[in-house]
């Protein structure tokens, strides 16, 4: 593992780059750990915990996101920071894996998704307006000041930075308050969807369809967290549930930058000065040294790692844990791989030939609508086969491979403080549930 300086950053340390590949033990220690962890996950499987009149559920997916945090943020001997680092470009394509596994059932959901076209397109206003109207007044509540705005105009990932520093600058508390409700999203966002879903799931009084639109957040561990919960509660379902909660969470990141651009940050700013009128405000002064601790969470060094590399790993365990869901080995599974991978390795070098601005994410989504829609003559074959590979068991794999990658932000939680827990909690329920209750409102008056 080689390491090379760079140009220095915003707050003035050298960004790394390092080049990591198949000669490097390190490397295939995270390839066994990935595979084990899933592979274990799937073993213990679900775990339905009573809680009066309602049940929660723990999914493989769940344990696996766990084991990966305890390994990679435990102090005895935890697992390097390059590594964590390297989990997290594994976990950019396993992104696309999963997305390429969903896409493989969307073909022969398009007349599902053409007849909630409306409520999939007005469910993206809870993303919106979810959390600006239940966790920003519980802010406002615990006086977290200026901050307030930052943490709760949106689930906060990487456009929300861009978003805040153009408005506020990026030595302001709502860009503090950004950095924190990121580091909470990244470590806990899969499972308070996870518990959050399954939770309200059990009620029986939200429609499947209404649910599967709601797991649409616009983060791909999120959504995925979503489905599988959704997708345990009622398993008939399960492919249109996934094709509904893949083209919600696509909305959500092509027009959800906008909304939340034009609409979210500056409501929020609006709302909280409005619920503050009142109040002495009293802006609490970071030291430098903690702003920067805090930033340091987005100073990431540039890993050079093959997406081949990572394709093939990701293969590997994911042939393992299919093999473990259906108690068996068919060669469909190495079929539906092989498809996955093509559609993938498509994906990716179209996007990096249109320098980006053909995203992988889309074009892996579209290849798997066309090939499974009636337009494609193998389409009967192609979702024949791919039903050797649960979708669940690509998710249970895709958070063990996040598991290994947030140890490195643990610390920062000390940093942090506790008010962004209960508030960050808020943020991410309150956007599931307001897009949850959009879609319901509008599947109710499409189908009166």
């Amino acid at each position: 593992m080689s390491t090379t300086p760079e140009a220095t950053d915003a707050t003035g340390a050298p960004p790394r780059t390092f080049d990591i590949s198949l000669k490097d033990k390190g490397l295939w220690l995270l390839f066994g750990l990935i595979v084990v962890l899933a592979a274990i996950a799937q073993f213990i499987g679900p775990l339905t915990v009573p809680l009066g009149s309602v049940s929660l559920m723990l999914l493989p997916m769940i344990w696996a996101l766990l084991m990966g945090v305890l390994i990679s943020g435990q102090t005895w001997r935890p697992l390097p920071i390059d590594l964590q680092h390297t989990a997290n470009a594994i976990m950019s394509v396993a992104v696309l894996v999963l997305c390429a596994r969903l896409g493989l059932t969307l073909g022969q959901q398009l007349p599902a998704l053409f007849a909630a076209g409306p409520a999939l397109l007005l469910q993206e206003l809870g993303n919106v307006f979810g959390s600006l109207l239940l966790a920003l007044p519980l802010a406002v509540l615990l006086r977290m000041g200026p901050a307030t705005v930052g943490a709760t105009f949106s689930i906060d990932r990487e456009p929300s930075f861009a978003m805040v520093t153009s408005r506020f600058g990026a030595d302001s508390p709502q860009y503090r308050g950004v950095l924190s409700m990121y580091v909470f999203g990244s470590i806990f966002g899969a499972i308070v969807v996870s518990l959050v879903a399954s939770i309200i799931s059990s009620l029986g009084i939200f429609r499947w369809e209404a649910l599967a639109m709601g797991s649409g957040v616009g983060s791909g561990s999120m959504m995925a967290a979503g489905i599988a919960s959704v997708s345990a509660a009622h398993p008939v379902f399960a492919d249109t549930i996934a094709a509904l909660a893949t083209t919600a969470n696509l909305i959500a990141a092509i027009v959800g930058v906008p909304l939340t651009l034009w609409i979210s940050l500056p409501v929020a700013d609006r709302f909280y000065k409005f619920l503050t009128r009142n109040q002495k405000e009293v802006v609490k002064q970071e030291s430098t040294g903690k702003l920067n601790a805090l930033a340091s969470v987005l100073d990431v060094p540039k890993v050079n790692l093959n997406p081949a590399t990572s394709l093939l790993s990701l293969t590997v365990a994911g042939l393992v844990t299919a093999s473990i869901v259906k108690k068996g080995f068919s060669f469909d599974m190495v079929i539906t791989y092989a498809l996955i991978v093509a559609m993938v390795g498509v994906a990716i070098w179209l996007s990096g030939l249109t320098n980006g601005k053909v995203p992988a994410l889309i074009t892996v989504i579209l290849i798997g609508t066309y090939i499974t829609s009636p337009w494609f003559p193998y389409a009967s074959w192609v979702l024949h086969t791919a039903e050797s590979v649960d979708y669940l068991s690509v998710i249970t794999l895709m958070l063990a491979v996040a598991g290994l990658s947030i140890g490195k932000d643990l610390p920062m939680l000390r940093q942090i403080g506790w008010k962004i827990l209960p508030v960050g909690f808020v943020v991410i329920a309150a956007t599931f549930l307001a897009s949850t209750v959009i879609a319901q409102v509008v599947l109710g008056i499409l189908h009166r």
